[in-house]
Protein backbone atom coordinates (compact mmCIF):
# COMPACT_ATOMS: atom_id res chain seq x y z
CA UNK A 1 0.00 0.00 0.00
CA UNK A 2 1.41 3.32 -0.83
CA UNK A 3 0.26 6.39 1.20
CA UNK A 4 0.69 10.07 0.19
CA UNK A 5 2.28 12.56 2.54
CA UNK A 6 0.96 15.30 0.56
CA UNK A 7 -1.72 17.48 2.35
CA UNK A 8 -5.50 17.12 1.29
CA UNK A 9 -6.13 20.56 -0.47
CA UNK A 10 -9.60 22.37 0.31
CA UNK A 11 -10.77 25.45 0.51
CA UNK A 12 -9.70 28.30 2.72
CA UNK A 13 -11.16 31.90 3.60
CA UNK A 14 -9.22 34.58 4.24
CA UNK A 15 -11.10 37.84 5.46
CA UNK A 16 -10.20 41.05 6.65
CA UNK A 17 -10.34 44.78 6.44
CA UNK A 18 -7.85 46.94 4.01
CA UNK A 19 -8.21 50.74 2.94
CA UNK A 20 -11.25 51.30 4.88
CA UNK A 21 -13.03 48.45 3.27
CA UNK A 22 -13.48 44.40 3.54
CA UNK A 23 -12.18 41.68 1.88
CA UNK A 24 -12.87 38.01 1.58
CA UNK A 25 -10.46 35.63 -0.29
CA UNK A 26 -11.48 31.92 -0.91
CA UNK A 27 -8.89 29.58 -2.50
CA UNK A 28 -8.26 25.91 -2.55
CA UNK A 29 -4.90 25.37 -1.50
CA UNK A 30 -3.04 22.66 1.17
CA UNK A 31 -3.08 24.95 3.69
CA UNK A 32 -4.49 29.20 4.58
CA UNK A 33 -2.61 31.49 3.44
CA UNK A 34 -3.80 34.42 5.42
CA UNK A 35 -0.33 35.74 6.58
CA UNK A 36 0.70 35.41 3.49
CA UNK A 37 -2.25 37.54 1.70
CA UNK A 38 -2.38 40.39 4.53
CA UNK A 39 1.41 40.94 4.02
CA UNK A 40 1.26 41.95 0.45
CA UNK A 41 -1.95 44.15 1.48
CA UNK A 42 -0.01 46.16 3.82
CA UNK A 43 2.41 46.53 1.49
CA UNK A 44 -0.28 47.74 -1.28
CA UNK A 45 -1.27 50.14 1.15
CA UNK A 46 1.88 51.50 2.21
CA UNK A 47 1.96 52.64 -1.62
CA UNK A 48 -1.31 53.83 -2.76
CA UNK A 49 -3.89 54.91 0.28
CA UNK A 50 -4.08 58.20 -0.07
CA UNK A 51 -5.49 58.49 3.53
CA UNK A 52 -2.48 56.79 5.10
CA UNK A 53 0.05 59.70 5.44
CA UNK A 54 3.24 57.18 5.16
CA UNK A 55 1.63 56.24 2.07
CA UNK A 56 3.67 56.71 -1.23
CA UNK A 57 1.06 58.11 -2.86
CA UNK A 58 0.68 60.75 0.27
CA UNK A 59 4.26 61.86 0.10
CA UNK A 60 3.72 62.87 -3.59
CA UNK A 61 0.55 64.76 -2.84
CA UNK A 62 2.73 66.63 -0.51
CA UNK A 63 5.27 67.18 -2.68
CA UNK A 64 8.19 65.15 -0.52
CA UNK A 65 11.25 64.16 -3.10
CA UNK A 66 10.28 60.61 -3.32
CA UNK A 67 10.73 57.83 -5.87
CA UNK A 68 7.77 56.29 -6.70
CA UNK A 69 7.13 51.90 -6.26
CA UNK A 70 6.23 49.28 -8.93
CA UNK A 71 2.99 49.26 -7.58
CA UNK A 72 2.22 52.89 -8.01
CA UNK A 73 3.95 52.92 -11.58
CA UNK A 74 1.25 50.50 -12.68
CA UNK A 75 -1.69 52.25 -11.31
CA UNK A 76 -0.55 55.74 -12.92
CA UNK A 77 0.49 54.26 -15.88
CA UNK A 78 -3.02 52.05 -16.36
CA UNK A 79 -4.98 55.52 -15.39
CA UNK A 80 -3.05 57.79 -17.91
CA UNK A 81 -4.28 55.07 -20.43
CA UNK A 82 -7.84 54.65 -19.52
CA UNK A 83 -8.09 58.65 -18.96
CA UNK A 84 -6.97 59.07 -22.79
CA UNK A 85 -9.48 56.71 -24.06
CA UNK A 86 -12.25 58.36 -22.22
CA UNK A 87 -11.33 61.15 -23.07
CA UNK A 88 -10.68 62.55 -19.63
CA UNK A 89 -13.74 60.84 -17.85
CA UNK A 90 -11.41 59.03 -15.86
CA UNK A 91 -8.75 61.44 -14.11
CA UNK A 92 -6.63 60.88 -10.98
CA UNK A 93 -6.02 64.45 -10.34
CA UNK A 94 -9.31 64.84 -9.35
CA UNK A 95 -9.12 64.65 -5.90
CA UNK A 96 -9.40 68.10 -5.19
CA UNK A 97 -13.26 68.08 -6.08
CA UNK A 98 -14.04 64.33 -4.66
CA UNK A 99 -12.58 66.14 -1.67
CA UNK A 100 -14.78 69.18 -2.57
CA UNK A 101 -18.40 67.21 -2.78
CA UNK A 102 -17.71 65.55 0.59
CA UNK A 103 -16.48 62.30 -0.67
CA UNK A 104 -12.58 62.20 -0.16
CA UNK A 105 -10.32 62.83 2.42
CA UNK A 106 -10.93 66.88 3.50
CA UNK A 107 -15.04 68.22 3.32
CA UNK A 108 -16.09 71.36 2.37
CA UNK A 109 -19.56 72.55 3.50
CA UNK A 110 -20.21 75.04 0.54
CA UNK A 111 -20.13 74.88 -3.13
CA UNK A 112 -19.54 77.97 -5.30
CA UNK A 113 -18.94 77.97 -9.23
CA UNK A 114 -16.21 80.34 -8.23
CA UNK A 115 -14.37 77.92 -5.83
CA UNK A 116 -15.20 74.98 -8.55
CA UNK A 117 -13.41 77.03 -11.13
CA UNK A 118 -10.49 77.87 -9.00
CA UNK A 119 -9.63 74.27 -8.50
CA UNK A 120 -10.38 73.19 -12.24
CA UNK A 121 -7.56 74.87 -12.69
CA UNK A 122 -5.47 72.23 -11.00
CA UNK A 123 -6.61 69.58 -12.18
CA UNK A 124 -6.33 67.39 -15.14
CA UNK A 125 -4.60 64.24 -15.93
CA UNK A 126 -2.13 65.71 -18.59
CA UNK A 127 -0.74 68.08 -16.16
CA UNK A 128 1.20 65.27 -14.32
CA UNK A 129 3.55 63.16 -15.63
CA UNK A 130 6.05 60.10 -14.45
CA UNK A 131 9.38 60.87 -15.46
CA UNK A 132 11.43 57.64 -14.23
CA UNK A 133 10.49 56.95 -11.27
CA UNK A 134 9.51 60.45 -10.08
CA UNK A 135 6.43 62.36 -10.53
CA UNK A 136 6.02 65.73 -11.54
CA UNK A 137 3.45 68.43 -11.42
CA UNK A 138 2.44 71.13 -13.60
CA UNK A 139 1.24 72.89 -10.23
CA UNK A 140 1.87 71.59 -6.74
CA UNK A 141 -1.26 72.13 -5.87
CA UNK A 142 -2.19 68.52 -8.10
CA UNK A 143 -3.08 65.87 -5.34
CA UNK A 144 -3.55 62.50 -6.95
CA UNK A 145 -6.15 59.79 -5.49
CA UNK A 146 -6.18 56.43 -7.03
CA UNK A 147 -9.56 54.70 -5.19
CA UNK A 148 -10.98 54.63 -8.23
CA UNK A 149 -8.54 51.96 -9.72
CA UNK A 150 -6.62 50.83 -6.99
CA UNK A 151 -8.65 48.23 -5.44
CA UNK A 152 -9.40 46.51 -8.76
CA UNK A 153 -5.41 45.99 -9.17
CA UNK A 154 -4.91 45.04 -5.41
CA UNK A 155 -7.27 42.14 -6.66
CA UNK A 156 -4.67 41.03 -9.42
CA UNK A 157 -2.05 41.74 -6.56
CA UNK A 158 -3.50 39.12 -4.66
CA UNK A 159 -4.22 36.62 -7.77
CA UNK A 160 -0.68 37.02 -8.73
CA UNK A 161 0.71 36.04 -4.89
CA UNK A 162 -1.88 32.53 -4.97
CA UNK A 163 -1.03 32.14 -8.66
CA UNK A 164 2.68 31.86 -7.36
CA UNK A 165 1.39 28.95 -4.74
CA UNK A 166 0.15 27.18 -7.92
CA UNK A 167 -3.44 28.04 -6.56
CA UNK A 168 -5.94 27.11 -9.85
CA UNK A 169 -9.32 27.57 -7.87
CA UNK A 170 -9.65 30.83 -6.69
CA UNK A 171 -12.40 34.40 -5.58
CA UNK A 172 -10.72 37.66 -4.25
CA UNK A 173 -13.01 40.26 -3.18
CA UNK A 174 -12.13 43.45 -1.97
CA UNK A 175 -14.73 45.87 -1.67
CA UNK A 176 -16.69 44.78 -4.20
CA UNK A 177 -14.35 44.26 -7.16
CA UNK A 178 -13.53 40.53 -8.32
CA UNK A 179 -10.94 38.76 -9.25
CA UNK A 180 -11.96 34.74 -9.73
CA UNK A 181 -10.28 31.97 -11.67
CA UNK A 182 -11.25 28.33 -11.97
CA UNK A 183 -14.29 26.77 -10.21
CA UNK A 184 -15.51 27.67 -6.63
CA UNK A 185 -16.26 24.82 -4.26
CA UNK A 186 -19.67 23.30 -5.96
CA UNK A 187 -17.01 22.78 -8.98
CA UNK A 188 -18.91 25.60 -11.25
CA UNK A 189 -18.16 29.01 -12.01
CA UNK A 190 -18.12 31.88 -9.10
CA UNK A 191 -21.05 33.20 -9.39
CA UNK A 192 -21.18 37.61 -8.47
CA UNK A 193 -24.23 38.59 -7.80
CA UNK A 194 -25.16 42.01 -8.49
CA UNK A 195 -27.17 44.19 -6.53
CA UNK A 196 -30.33 46.35 -7.61
CA UNK A 197 -28.97 49.88 -7.82
CA UNK A 198 -31.72 51.28 -4.65
CA UNK A 199 -30.43 54.29 -3.20
CA UNK A 200 -29.23 52.85 0.10
CA UNK A 201 -26.13 54.75 1.83
CA UNK A 202 -26.13 51.75 4.83
CA UNK A 203 -24.86 49.30 2.51
CA UNK A 204 -27.28 46.57 4.00
CA UNK A 205 -30.20 46.29 1.74
CA UNK A 206 -28.62 44.16 -1.45
CA UNK A 207 -31.63 43.00 -3.49
CA UNK A 208 -30.51 40.67 -6.47
CA UNK A 209 -30.61 42.36 -9.72
CA UNK A 210 -27.94 39.48 -12.03
CA UNK A 211 -26.15 36.99 -11.19
CA UNK A 212 -22.97 36.71 -13.32
CA UNK A 213 -20.87 33.66 -13.24
CA UNK A 214 -17.55 34.47 -13.70
CA UNK A 215 -14.38 31.98 -14.38
CA UNK A 216 -10.63 33.30 -15.05
CA UNK A 217 -12.12 37.06 -15.27
CA UNK A 218 -12.32 40.25 -13.39
CA UNK A 219 -15.66 42.33 -12.57
CA UNK A 220 -15.90 45.69 -11.11
CA UNK A 221 -18.99 47.59 -10.36
CA UNK A 222 -19.50 51.75 -9.95
CA UNK A 223 -22.57 53.12 -8.72
CA UNK A 224 -24.22 56.31 -6.93
CA UNK A 225 -26.69 54.16 -5.14
CA UNK A 226 -24.45 53.99 -2.10
CA UNK A 227 -22.01 56.68 -1.72
CA UNK A 228 -24.07 59.97 -1.70
CA UNK A 229 -25.50 62.51 0.50
CA UNK A 230 -28.56 64.64 -0.13
CA UNK A 231 -28.32 68.22 0.89
CA UNK A 232 -31.33 70.91 0.27
CA UNK A 233 -33.45 68.20 -1.13
CA UNK A 234 -30.76 67.49 -3.73
CA UNK A 235 -28.88 64.24 -4.22
CA UNK A 236 -24.88 64.57 -4.54
CA UNK A 237 -23.20 61.38 -6.03
CA UNK A 238 -19.75 60.58 -5.21
CA UNK A 239 -18.52 60.22 -9.00
CA UNK A 240 -17.64 63.70 -10.23
CA UNK A 241 -17.26 64.98 -13.47
CA UNK A 242 -13.87 66.30 -14.45
CA UNK A 243 -14.58 68.23 -16.88
CA UNK A 244 -17.79 70.52 -14.77
CA UNK A 245 -16.40 69.69 -11.42
CA UNK A 246 -19.90 68.65 -10.44
CA UNK A 247 -20.83 65.43 -9.55
CA UNK A 248 -22.34 63.49 -12.70
CA UNK A 249 -25.40 63.73 -13.90
CA UNK A 250 -26.56 61.34 -16.39
CA UNK A 251 -29.03 58.20 -16.38
CA UNK A 252 -26.64 55.76 -15.39
CA UNK A 253 -26.83 53.90 -11.96
CA UNK A 254 -24.88 51.27 -11.76
CA UNK A 255 -21.65 50.06 -14.01
CA UNK A 256 -20.94 46.56 -14.32
CA UNK A 257 -17.74 45.47 -15.81
CA UNK A 258 -15.73 42.02 -17.08
CA UNK A 259 -11.99 42.43 -17.77
CA UNK A 260 -9.28 40.05 -18.17
CA UNK A 261 -7.33 42.10 -14.76
CA UNK A 262 -9.45 44.57 -12.38
CA UNK A 263 -7.17 47.24 -12.57
CA UNK A 264 -8.78 47.82 -15.72
CA UNK A 265 -12.33 46.84 -14.97
CA UNK A 266 -12.16 49.15 -11.83
CA UNK A 267 -10.83 51.78 -14.07
CA UNK A 268 -13.42 51.59 -16.83
CA UNK A 269 -16.59 51.14 -14.59
CA UNK A 270 -15.61 54.66 -12.92
CA UNK A 271 -15.26 56.45 -16.45
CA UNK A 272 -18.56 55.16 -17.72
CA UNK A 273 -20.32 55.93 -14.37
CA UNK A 274 -18.84 59.51 -16.02
CA UNK A 275 -19.35 59.65 -19.62
CA UNK A 276 -23.60 58.37 -19.42
CA UNK A 277 -25.06 55.05 -20.92
CA UNK A 278 -24.43 56.15 -24.81
CA UNK A 279 -20.76 57.42 -25.32
CA UNK A 280 -20.05 54.35 -22.35
CA UNK A 281 -21.73 52.27 -24.93
CA UNK A 282 -19.74 53.61 -27.72
CA UNK A 283 -15.77 53.00 -25.63
CA UNK A 284 -17.25 49.65 -24.34
CA UNK A 285 -18.32 47.90 -27.68
CA UNK A 286 -14.74 49.42 -29.10
CA UNK A 287 -12.72 47.75 -26.63
CA UNK A 288 -12.90 44.14 -27.50
CA UNK A 289 -11.60 42.76 -23.88
CA UNK A 290 -14.27 44.93 -22.12
CA UNK A 291 -17.77 43.39 -21.23
CA UNK A 292 -20.14 45.71 -19.84
CA UNK A 293 -23.75 45.55 -18.03
CA UNK A 294 -25.37 48.95 -17.09
CA UNK A 295 -28.15 49.53 -14.82
CA UNK A 296 -30.28 52.97 -15.81
CA UNK A 297 -32.99 55.26 -15.37
CA UNK A 298 -35.30 56.08 -18.61
CA UNK A 299 -37.13 59.07 -19.06
CA UNK A 300 -40.43 57.99 -17.06
CA UNK A 301 -37.39 56.89 -14.05
CA UNK A 302 -38.01 52.94 -14.51
CA UNK A 303 -34.91 50.60 -14.92
CA UNK A 304 -33.00 49.81 -17.94
CA UNK A 305 -30.71 47.61 -18.80
CA UNK A 306 -27.64 47.82 -21.25
CA UNK A 307 -25.37 45.26 -21.96
CA UNK A 308 -22.70 44.05 -24.53
CA UNK A 309 -23.30 41.16 -26.73
CA UNK A 310 -20.57 38.95 -25.25
CA UNK A 311 -21.99 39.71 -21.66
CA UNK A 312 -25.10 36.97 -22.59
CA UNK A 313 -22.65 34.04 -21.63
CA UNK A 314 -22.05 35.06 -18.18
CA UNK A 315 -25.41 35.80 -16.92
CA UNK A 316 -26.68 33.08 -15.20
CA UNK A 317 -30.00 34.27 -13.67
Amino acid sequence: MILSCQKKQEYYLSQGEIFHTSYHIKYEYKEPLGKQIQVVLDSFDLSLNPFNEKSVISKVNNNQPIEVDDFFVTVFNKAQEVSEVSGGAFDITCAPLVNLWGFGFDKTDSVTPEIIDSIKSFVGYRKVHLVGRKIVKDDPQIILNASAIAKGYSCDVVAELLESYGIKNYMIEIGGEVCAKGKNPNGVCWKIEITRPDDDRSGLKKDRFVVLGLCDRALATSGNYRNFYIKNGKKYAHTIDPFSGYPAENEMLSATVIAPDCMTADAYATAFMTLGLEKACAIGDNIPELVYYFIFSDEEGNLGVKYSSNMEKYIMQ
